[in-house]
């Protein structure tokens, strides 16, 4: 089960909240990015970075000269999965189809060589699995100049909103079309580096996460 704190616990739309963990790692294992919350300097600073995850662990990663990175104490990271725009009847109804979590805590900078190194393979596989094994390792001058935060996922939130708009019940009868307009991630055909050796075929864990193109529109069916 999630942790509940005063941080954590939904004081609006509590019919929103996810409470296991599962649901925590499944938002957290599909995202990309997160957004890093900080004080720095006396401001509040975001800043979208990569990460990745190892069992109860979040790890982020930057420059050593970062200074969100070097000003991070207690921190707010959140991940967004944005599935849809709900179109209702009044404007005031409009939502959106979501998938988020939110943590809280106290980062912990890296230090042991071996978490170091298991962070920033943790953070590649999440962006590409299986480039870390492709790709060339780190060297010693990129790993100092590469400092690695560390979040534990004890304190920790999800919201999840799905399904149709909910409308006040005298403007079910409007002439008003309403409904979710979904929004799908995929991706497109891997771009080859011009500088890339000759005769390098994509690798079979990059290529295998394409999407075919959808087949083309007859004519005839072309929306105006």
């Amino acid at each position: 089960m999630l942790s509940t704190t005063p941080r954590t616990t939904l004081n609006r739309a509590k019919d929103k909240a996810r409470t296991s963990r599962e649901d925590l790692y499944a938002v957290l294992d599909a995202g990309l990015v997160c957004h890093l919350g900080v004080v720095s300097r006396g401001f509040p600073m975001v800043v979208p970075t990569g990460y990745g995850r190892i069992d109860d662990t979040l790890y982020l990663h930057g420059s050593t000269g970062a200074t969100s990175l070097r000003d991070a104490d207690e921190v707010c990271v959140t991940v967004t999965h944005l599935d849809g725009i709900v179109l209702a009847r009044s404007s005031f109804n409009h939502s959106v189809n979501y998938r988020c979590a939110m943590v809280y805590g106290r980062v912990r900078r890296v230090e042991d060589p071996e978490e170091h190194l298991a962070a920033l393979r943790a953070i590649t596989e999440q962006l590409a699995p299986g480039q870390w094994e492709a790709a060339r390792k780190p060297t010693r001058k990129e790993l100092a100049a590469t400092m690695v935060l560390a979040l534990s996922l004890e304190e920790a939130s999800v919201k999840v909103r799905q399904g149709p708009p909910v409308d006040e019940d005298e403007d079910y009868e409007l002439p008003i079309w309403a409904g979710v307009l979904p929004l799908h991630q995929s991706w497109g055909a891997p771009e080859p580096d011009p500088a890339l050796t000759a005769g390098l075929a994509v690798p079979e864990h990059i290529a295998s996460r394409t999407m075919p193109a959808p087949p083309e529109m007859p004519a005839a069916n072309l929306p105006l």
